[in-house]
């Protein structure tokens, strides 16, 4: 199974920028679709971004889109979400996650994922 190691979260000032990374070990993710989501304090996981196995098609929260870009690079074995424009409600826990559902269309709900990453925080301050 496919083991998820996230990086690149801190603290950061409202209106900055965090790329988060995402590097997948013991298997290829070519093989997978993969999503961020993030939790905040006392709030459930929410979804943030999906990209499909191949990287051509992505999808994004109400909340971030235009502000947050997800790629990939199969050939890394990592996955990215760029943040620009951060806001204080960005704080929170972003996930990493992989699903087998490799060009999904519907609603990305924390269960068509099925393995997820230990998570990195991210903390935008005001």
């Amino acid at each position: 199974q496919v083991q998820l190691v996230e990086s690149g979260g801190g603290l950061v000032q409202a209106g900055g920028s965090l790329r988060l990374s995402c590097a997948a070990q013991r298997r290829t993710i070519s093989n997978y679709a993969m999503g961020w989501f993030r939790q905040a304090p006392g709030k459930e996981r929410d979804f943030v971004s999906y990209i499909n196995w191949s990287g051509g098609r992505t999808s994004y929260a109400d909340s971030v889109k235009g502000r947050f870009t997800i790629s990939r690079d199969n050939a890394k074995n990592t996955v990215y979400l760029q943040m620009n424009s951060l806001k204080p409600e960005d704080t929170a826990v972003y996930y990493c996650a992989a699903t087998s559902y490799i060009d999904y269309t519907g609603t990305f709900y924390p269960n068509l994922f099925g393995t997820w990453g230990r998570g990195t925080q991210v903390t935008v301050s005001s």
